[in-house]
């Protein structure tokens, strides 16, 4: 979903930032790297940085002289600044700019995100080119971020906003609900269940199990849940078969 979006370094300092930002590319999905006019590119002191594992993005950035040759032909631009007010009007967060972002490459497009120099950023004539800016709130106590640090913040949100289904740690979507039909078939078997281990009452325990109904009504049950919870009642019910009172030792 990200082939699309690429990653803008205007004249950055120090290429072991340089090798940060490839690794924070590999880490988010983008594999476009451009890197406009670097003071002093050094490969050798920018690889250690980006690791083994995003050496190939590093290896295949382009490198040119000017920001217009970086985002030839792109559809968007969005530069990245940390002074706002003035006629810098409208900017976006990482979270809004995700949004942008993402509706523009489902659309076709092709969107470069532009990040300016480690010292003074991108100047007025640099944003001119961008079709829109974006800041990262901070503390005002330290408002200055490194380059790779708002790199990888900018792509966490694109990233995010480019997942069909969302991310859940540890595993796969959340299953879907249980429907009313497993509900119901959970509910005769929790009745015969707690009936087999004497907490319901013999003589309406269709009206005993109404609490039960109820508490059952205020979850969103998952078919993993309903799963879950059948097996358990269903071992109970083996277990008062085989161990309950008058079974013979």
């Amino acid at each position: 979903m990200l082939e699309e979006l690429r990653v803008v370094l205007f004249r950055p300092k120090y290429p072991e930032n340089i090798g940060s930002v490839a690794r924070a590319c590999l880490n988010m999905g983008v594999s476009n790297l451009v890197v406009v006019a670097p003071c002093g590119f050094n490969m050798e002191k920018a690889l250690p940085l980006a690791t083994v594992h995003a050496r190939h993005v590093l290896e295949s950035a382009t490198i040119v002289e000017t920001l217009a040759q970086a985002v030839d032909g792109c559809t968007a631009v969005f530069g990245t600044t940390a002074r706002t007010g003035g006629w810098r009007k409208g900017i976006l967060t990482p979270d809004s700019l995700a949004g942008v972002v993402d509706e523009r490459l489902r659309g076709g497009g092709r969107v470069a995100l532009v990040f300016g120099p480690e010292d003074k950023g991108l100047t007025n004539e640099e944003t001119a080119l961008c079709s829109g800016l974006m800041t990262i709130p901070t503390s005002q106590e330290g408002t200055s971020l490194n380059l790779a640090q708002a790199v990888v913040v900018v792509l966490y949100e694109c990233f995010k906003r480019s997942l069909d289904t969302p991310f859940v740690p540890g595993g796969p979507p959340e299953e879907r609900p249980a429907t009313v039909q497993e509900q119901e078939t959970m509910f005769h078997n929790f009745q015969e269940t707690l009936l087999a281990i004497n907490f319901l009452k013999d003589d309406n325990p269709d009206y005993w199990m109404l609490p039960v109904r109820r508490f059952f009504s205020k979850i969103n049950l998952r078919r993993n849940e309903f799963n879950l919870l059948m097996g358990i009642s269903r071992q109970v019910q083996w277990f008062v078969k085989t161990y309950g009172p008058g079974v013979k030792k």
